[in-house]
């Protein structure tokens, strides 16, 4: 057996050794466990010392609202660099550039050939479709593409009836074109995006790479969801950052995901968690130490096959590959942030509650990466060749980050009114309990104050409003920041805490499939 067995493992049950496997159910526990302790811990002394609980969520207020001052400078920082991107001519730049790894040496940009996967399930035509086109539409050569649309075979006709609709029109265009079907009911998988991607590349490369003797460095290949929208100088960014990274085999590529291909038919909540993601993953990229990959991203073929590609049992494959490739190379892997963006879908359902509904699920599934806690603690464990002081910082911040996910809304905006109401003794009399509420109001609208920088670069990212709406709409996507706590709360915090309290319970998440609804498609080419 590999000394990296457990590069594999998608839950505890996976472990044969039993000791192994306790170990990894406790790792399992412990993200959920940490967070409903915090929560009942916070109840018990708002009740039975009252002023230590007061003391303590007024520093934690303070606390947050300097986070939330150093986070949005980070963001702003992002944005810039984002936005003095999008104006080089990066086929240009590439034309002056050559290889600073050794690994690369041979090999200038020309030679450089981009894998795109897109997996796809039940989308609807007109977004693939959209896709493909700004696929079609980039600053780069196209006989330097091999392009994959991987379908599922669960999918049924419909989805075979789109694919073969989108190979007809757009199939003579690249270098090669393939669609696959990924088969169902596949033994040690999860159906889902993950299992998808790795039928997907496994074929590619037995129909195309190897026959054709393409060396697997010079490939950089790009997962994207089906509804992505690539600016037309995306990949020309991508192999210059390839090309001029001092290590691109032991990197993973990062884009900015802005949720906006269909944001004007989103709800306020929908909107306000689609800029926040988008905003949560430009300050990610001004902390290139702690950025883990998510949803689109790039790695080169060379690494992938490594590392015998994505895991097909675990819902989370987008930021699993990350922590795959950190523990097989012995902690020699990092994500290079690109500040560049990928235009996405928001969530949008068909009505105002299914949209509500499917936000929350999707919310609740990306939550779900804190199955990736369990997997590193263990690789980290197992594998003393990755530095301690990177396995003591990555466990430090993966773990606090879930932590704060599931329980700093609640902390600020519920309980910092606890100690008032249920505090034992003489302390509903004293001074500190009169001004409580008003200490955390206040401290807690200075911190708002930073959501001015948020709804600015909203108004910034939008694409231009359709003709249907008019300029109300527009002002309520300014005015939606109101909703801001709500919106954490609720699409935010509670979601978290239910992912994490069924992982804590063994009861694992199967992949949820984001329903794709645009109207209106926006056209970026």
């Amino acid at each position: 057996m590999s000394d990296k067995y457990y590069l594999k493992i998608g839950t505890a049950g996976d472990l044969k050794d039993k000791r192994g496997r306790v170990f990894y159910r406790f790792l399992e526990i412990f993200s959920g466990l940490l967070s409903w302790l915090t929560i009942a811990a916070i109840i018990l002394f708002s009740w039975l010392a009252p002023f230590w609980a007061a003391i303590f969520i007024i520093a934690f207020d303070i606390y947050w609202l300097f986070k939330a001052i150093y986070l949005s400078l980070h963001m702003r920082a992002s944005f810039g660099k984002m936005r003095a991107n999008l104006k080089k001519d990066w086929l240009q730049e590439l034309r002056q550039v050559e290889a600073k790894s050794e690994d690369l040496k041979d090999f200038k940009w020309q030679d450089i050939y981009h894998l795109v996967i897109l997996p796809m399930s039940k989308e609807p035509f007109e977004v693939v479709h959209e896709s493909f086109a700004a696929l079609r539409n980039v600053n780069y050569p196209l006989d330097k593409f091999i392009v994959v649309l991987a379908t599922e075979e669960r999918a049924g006709a419909v989805a075979q009836e789109v694919a073969n609709k989108i190979e007809k029109e757009f199939g003579h265009i690249f270098f090669r074109f393939l669609v696959t079907a990924h088969s169902d009911g596949m033994a040690g998988e999860i159906p889902g995006k993950g299992s998808n991607e790795n039928w997907a590349a496994r074929k590619v490369k037995i129909d195309v790479i190897d026959v054709l003797g393409l060396d697997y460095r010079q490939i950089i290949t790009s997962v994207f969801d089906v509804d992505t929208v690539v600016p037309s100088d995306f990949f020309g960014c991508l192999a210059w950052n390839y090309l001029t990274t001092p290590v691109p085999l032991r990197s993973s590529f990062q884009p900015i995901p802005l949720f906006t291909n269909n944001i004007w038919q989103a709800p306020a909540f929908a909107r306000i968690f689609a800029f926040s993601t988008t905003f949560w993953q430009m300050i990610q990229q001004v902390r290139s130490e702690r950025l883990i990959t998510f949803s689109s991203q790039s790695i080169s073929f060379k690494a992938l096959v490594d590392i015998d590609f994505w895991q097909t049992n675990v819902v989370s494959e987008d930021s699993r590959i990350f922590w795959q490739c950190l523990l097989y190379y012995d902690g020699d892997w990092r994500t290079v942030p690109l500040f560049f963006p990928v235009y996405m879908d928001a969530n949008v359902a068909s009505t105002f509650w299914h949209t509500m509904k499917n936000q929350y699920k999707q919310i609740r599934r990306w939550a779900y990466g804190v199955e990736n806690n369990p997997y590193f603690l263990f690789g980290f464990h197992k594998n003393k060749k990755i530095p301690r002081y990177k396995r003591w910082y990555l466990s430090f911040s993966m773990i606090e980050g879930a932590h704060s996910l599931a329980t700093n809304s609640f902390i600020i905006f519920f309980l910092g009114w606890l100690p008032t109401f249920i505090g034992r003794g003489e302390f509903s009399g004293t001074l500190l309990s009169y001004n409580l509420p008003r200490i955390t109001r206040y401290i807690m609208t200075l911190a708002m104050i930073g959501l001015v920088s948020s709804a600015v670069i909203s108004v910034m990212i939008l694409p231009p409003r359709p003709n249907q709406f008019g300029r109300i709409r527009f002002i309520w996507v300014v005015l939606q920041w109101i909703l801001f706590p709500i919106n954490l709360v609720f699409f935010g915090s509670i979601p978290a805490l239910d992912a994490q309290t069924r992982l804590m319970l063994g009861k694992y998440m199967g992949f949820w499939v984001t329903p794709k609804h645009r109207d209106n498609p926006t056209n970026y080419e």
